[in-house]
């Protein structure tokens, strides 16, 4: 194609099979996007995105528009991805667009990483890779590579799991998940014993000592108290009574002839649980291991909402000063020697808050965002410094913020503006706008969509509830945001968790809970089937729930959960991800909304508990390593695959593995 805009002067020229060309670059490394329009005294490249010139803004990780007009990227993220414009100053209806695609070397995660089971019994071991392009997993058994589909060992879930029927004492041995894509490989291993259970071996004394049942539960917070609940058999593990004193000041838990009130709470890398109790103006620490109250940590007004920030391992507090929100405040919550204490920030008016998630691949946030009452802005916060780094004005569109929400995929930001009368139509909206964390700009609204979003955790789904629909939107891999599906909804939701499928690799369930009905929804992202569970009772009353949205919550049990739980008013319903059916219903539990779930944690077991029998020193391959008989000198990838079993088992069961786990 050619432009002779002034053929005297300047004439521009862009092949037709360059006009939009596709970039692939690994995360991590730099990138050149070169203008391909070429011609006479042309004039300064002008570089987009989302329609957004680039040369004049401040970026951090985007600059050198030089002669040549080539756009440098330092170093590539996920939030690059997406499609970028050229063209000449002046010449706009000449156009070159440049789509980059990131990929991401796979991030793998294994459960569980040591099990035992005696023989005759199944044995499930799973595994969850995320990373760009979807990657693919094989597995391993004892360094040798796996066979499956027989009548004894199958892999489900493109290889998402491994089942084994029934176990035999040969199928001992470390189990090593691969994944592998375009831009590298990553692996794990999930270790298995089999054997009696008479026997008192290291992992018998593992697996089965009592002290194990703190973790893989939901802690339920409630008005008698917080009950601590295992799914799988409905069994409440332990009650914590209202009168239970706290351990540094001997107070009771919730004040004598009254119900305990409880409105947020967050799981801090599996050690602590901080939840709060607003009207006594505190923060309660639970000791996971120990099992007890230990600390009280005192607040502003009506501490009602708590968000854990993993990266920087601090707990934010949102207060409202009065149950009106008449003052609020945000503090953050400061771990040393001498106990937990809460800290202010210096923010005053502040609405509510955003921190980003984590997730596989994304492990380190640096920026949150707040909301000031009735401000049409957002504030973006340096969550190392606490300082504020830029105010984005929301003024144009008229959006005072209510919530947000983040895919790190293409880096868009998901705002939902505060309802606002408008004379056509004459109802409230809650317009929904996107907004671009590389330009820090406002892209537009999200189509016609309102009200909050919802991201999958792994950030390729954005689903949003609407009227009578449940909208989803796919963010593929070159960065652009597509309609995926819509499902119909026959109540207001009032909260969606997110089930991973348990028949393909990478997809998901979403689960929505009714606000003002008996129902819940579980659809099915991939097949697009929908099944709605009824007769699941009826959600808190607003009266019973003045906390803020969501008044019926759904929590899943993480990556590798079968069970999420959802409340009724007066009890909680234990819901069967797997089979889509209500588990069973757990009576007594009333306003139990502030639910925690609390994964495996981890064991510390002596070295000199009880060692697993390798074979004889005369037996054993020459390359074993010389102490298997006592403790492996070399971390178990560098074993060799002749070692016997238990020599390659004994780090992980141990707690030794070299291996650094992303808590």
């Amino acid at each position: 194609m050619e432009l002779n805009t002034s053929p005297e002067v300047v004439q521009l020229t862009l092949p037709e099979d360059q006009r939009v060309l596709v970039s692939t670059v690994t995360v991590g490394l730099s990138a050149v996007l070169v203008c391909g329009i070429q011609g006479t005294l042309r004039p300064p490249v002008i570089w987009r995105r989302n329609g957004i010139d680039l040369n004049f803004l401040d970026l951090e990780d985007i600059n050198d528009f030089g002669d040549d007009g080539s756009l440098y990227i330092t170093k590539v993220t996920t939030i690059h991805m997406g499609s970028y414009s050229c063209h000449a100053y002046g010449y706009e209806t000449l156009v070159q667009t440049h789509i980059l695609q990131v990929n991401v070397p796979p991030v793998i995660l294994v459960y569980p990483e040591t099990q035992a089971q005696e023989p005759g019994v199944a044995a499930s071991l799973q595994c969850h890779a995320e990373g760009i392009p979807e990657p693919r997993l094989t597995w391993l058994k004892n360094g040798l590579e796996l066979l499956p589909q027989s009548k004894q060992v199958s892999l489900i879930a493109n290889g998402s799991e491994l089942l084994i029927r029934s176990v035999r004492y040969e199928d001992t041995g470390a189990y090593t998940c691969i994944a592998k894509n375009e831009a590298g490989v990553d692996e794990d291993i999930s270790s298995l014993f089999v054997e009696d259970s008479a026997k008192k071996t290291l992992a018998n004394i593992l697996w089965r000592e009592e002290g194990l049942s703190v973790g893989n539960m939901f802690y339920v917070f409630c008005d008698d108290g917080i009950t601590v609940l295992q799914p799988n058999e409905c069994e409440i593990q332990r009650h914590m009574k209202k009168s239970d004193r706290i351990l540094a000041t001997y107070e009771e838990m919730c004040p004598q002839g009254e119900v305990c009130v409880w409105s947020s709470a967050v799981n801090v890398r599996d050690k602590y649980i901080y939840v709060t109790q607003p009207q006594l103006s505190r923060l309660l620490l639970i000791d996971l291991q120990t099992q007890r109250l230990v600390q009280v940590v005192a607040t502003d007004p009506f501490p009602v909402k708590l968000q854990y920030d993993k990266s920087h391992d601090q707990v934010w507090v949102l207060t409202w000063g009065t149950m009106e929100r008449g003052h609020p405040t945000l503090q953050w919550c400061l771990s040393h020697v001498g106990g937990h204490h809460a800290v202010r920030t210096g923010f005053q008016r502040v609405s509510d808050f955003f921190i980003p998630p984590t997730n596989l691949i994304i492990t380190h946030v640096r920026f949150a965002f707040l909301f000031l009452k009735n401000e049409p802005a957002v504030h973006k916060i340096d969550l190392e410094t606490f300082r504020r780094v830029k105010t984005i004005s929301l003024k144009n569109q008229s959006c005072v913020p209510q919530t947000m929400a983040y895919t790190h995929l293409s880096g868009s930001y998901f705002i939902q503006c505060q309802p606002q009368l408008r004379p056509f139509p004459r109802a409230p909206t809650q317009q929904q706008l996107i907004l671009d964390s590389v330009t820090d700009s406002v892209i537009g609204p999200n189509t016609n969509l309102s009200g909050a979003a919802y991201v999958s955790p792994d950030g390729r789904f954005i689903v949003t509830p609407q009227t009578s629909e449940l909208v989803v939107q796919a963010v593929s891999m070159q960065g652009d945001l597509r309609l995926h599906r819509r499902f119909h909804s026959p109540f207001p939701v009032a909260d969606i968790a997110f089930q991973s499928s348990f028949t393909q690799s990478n997809q998901h369930f979403v689960v929505a809970s009714s606000r003002t009905g008996s129902e819940l929804i579980f659809a099915d992202l991939s097949t697009g089937e929908v099944e709605v569970l009824r007769s699941l009772k009826q959600p808190l009353a607003t009266q019973d729930w003045p906390w803020g949205d969501p008044s019926r919550v759904v929590v899943s049990s993480g990556s590798f959960g079968r069970y999420l739980v959802s409340p009724s008013s007066r009890s909680l319903f234990v819901l069967d991800g797997k089979q889509r059916t209500p588990h069973c219903e757990v009576s007594d539990i009333s306003r139990g909304n502030t639910v925690v779930w609390v994964g495996e944690l981890a064991r510390i077991v002596s070295l000199y508990t009880f060692v697993p029998p390798c074979l004889p020193p005369a037996a054993q391959p020459a390359a074993c390593c010389p102490a298997c008989r006592l403790l492996p000198s070399l971390p178990p990838a560098a074993q060799p695959a002749a070692c016997c079993p238990a020599c390659r088992l004994l780090p992980s069961l141990l707690g030794l593995s070299v291996r650094v786990r992303r808590n």
